[in-house]
């Protein structure tokens, strides 16, 4: 991961270094007309990932804006949605001609940032009254960089513990009595597992699979895993610990490699482990509702806030997409008009209520009916108390080490506290570099 991250900024370096002197070398011509302006009207170009129902969201949110604007015009770009994408944008960036606004995963915003990639928002949005209280808080904070703003948030998501509510009754639980503290979570994930020798006939509960990953039991613990105040990780603190010492001590006690000959095994889609009844609870995102109601809309499911120690402080964590303005954008003033439209309460109904998935704006949410549908509902009330990941350049780095001491502890490769020593340690020691 570091390796990429020096090579990208190398590759921004020479790049940027090259444009300088290119234009350098124009100094003195002047008179040359912008090939994206014809007859007062300016065109932007805007790149972005989505296809199918997203590519119709994005489509309908682009013809809106246009109808509303005769000097602007948007014309949106698909580009690939993996790696080389972003490679793509970064060449762009570097190169000096880069698409007036991208399609982007707010995850990133602390090291495109950091970078120097990404423009400076903070400025227009103060200008056009655009404040963070009209956001979920989660949203907001992932969009800004040492206090600055570099995106306008569009969509979101969050986790929570499906369950299967037939699987309860069977076992002679209340379906409608879902676990709310840890220790209820353990008893009746032990009701629900049925196991015939190494060979699980039916699990309860397996907490790292699927959604169950550290940020998704270190916040409930009551954890933190940065302080803002020191630019400091802070992956070691006891309740995250605890935390992974809990995941241990259940991997320990069904077996995890008994558990991995079950996930091993699992399949997708229709044969969703928890579709076929062979997964009792599962933490999950939003996101997965959609397969469900396509696989097996019949399915007689619920979801609850992720259990925790005390069975109060219900939080969650959520990440999702925004819009920015690459660095070096030739109209900024134009696609800044495109972001915040894209940001309003009208874009987001346009983009969300086409996509079907979650708003970064309450009053949106409420007005696509999720509140009146029984499993979406859940979400959106989570959703004001939801936590964002950290928001640093070594945001990647950070997620592989907290995966990796998961991944040993549960496997007695390690104690949890000094895997996470270790992993606090060295995300520190880049974070100073």
């Amino acid at each position: 991961m570091k390796k990429g991250r020096v090579g990208k900024i190398a590759l921004v370096s020479a790049l940027i270094g090259s444009l300088f002197l290119g234009a350098c070398s124009n100094k003195g011509v002047s008179g040359d007309a912008d090939p994206e302006k014809k007859d007062g009207v300016t065109t932007i170009t805007f790149w972005h990932e989505n296809t199918g129902v997203g590519e119709e969201a994005i489509n309908d949110v682009v013809d809106a804006f246009n109808k509303k604007h005769k000097d602007i015009q948007v014309k949106a770009v698909y580009t690939a949605a993996n790696e080389s994408q972003n490679e793509k944008l970064l060449t762009a960036v570097a190169g000096g001609n880069p698409p007036d606004v991208s399609w982007f995963d707010r995850f990133k915003v602390g090291s495109w940032a950091e970078e120097g990639s990404l423009t400076d928002l903070t400025e227009f949005a103060e200008k056009d009254g655009i404040q963070k209280d009209q956001y979920y808080p989660f949203a907001w904070d992932e969009a800004n960089y040492k206090g600055k703003l570099y995106a306008m948030p569009v969509d979101t998501d969050a986790r929570m513990l499906f369950y299967n509510k037939d699987a309860f009754k069977k076992a002679g639980l209340d379906p409608e009595k879902p676990p709310k503290t840890i220790a209820e979570l353990e008893s009746m994930a032990e009701k629900l597992t049925v196991k015939e020798g190494k060979r699980f006939k039916q699990i309860g509960f397996i907490p790292w699979y699927n959604q169950g990953w550290l940020y998704s039991w270190g916040w409930p613990f009551g954890g933190s895993f940065y302080d803002q105040k020191t630019n400091k990780v802070t992956a070691n603190d006891p309740k995250i610990i605890e935390s992974l010492q809990w995941m241990t001590d259940y991997a320990k006690k069904y077996n995890v490699e008994d558990i991995a000959g079950f996930t091993d095994s699992k399949g997708s889609g229709a044969m969703d482990p928890f579709l076929t009844g062979q997964l009792a609870m599962h933490i999950g995102g939003n996101w997965s509702i959609s397969g469900y109601l396509k696989y097996k809309p019949d399915l007689n499911y619920g979801v609850a806030p992720i259990p925790t120690p005390s069975g109060t402080d219900y939080t969650s964590w959520s990440g999702g997409m925004a819009v920015v303005i690459p660095k070096g954008a030739k109209h900024p003033k134009e696609a800044w008009e495109f972001v915040k439209f894209f940001g309003s309460e009208e874009g987001q109904e346009l983009y969300n209520g086409k996509y079907k998935t979650l708003s970064v704006i309450d009053s949106v949410n409420k007005k696509l009916g999720y509140m009146d549908h029984p499993i979406f509902s859940e979400f959106i009330k989570i959703l004001p108390n939801s936590h964002n990941r950290p928001v640093i350049p070594e945001g990647e780095l950070l997620w592989n080490e907290l995966s990796n001491a998961v991944d040993n502890s549960i496997h007695g490769n390690g104690k949890p506290k000094d895997l996470l020593d270790a992993a606090t340690e060295k995300v520190n020691k880049a974070l100073n570099k």
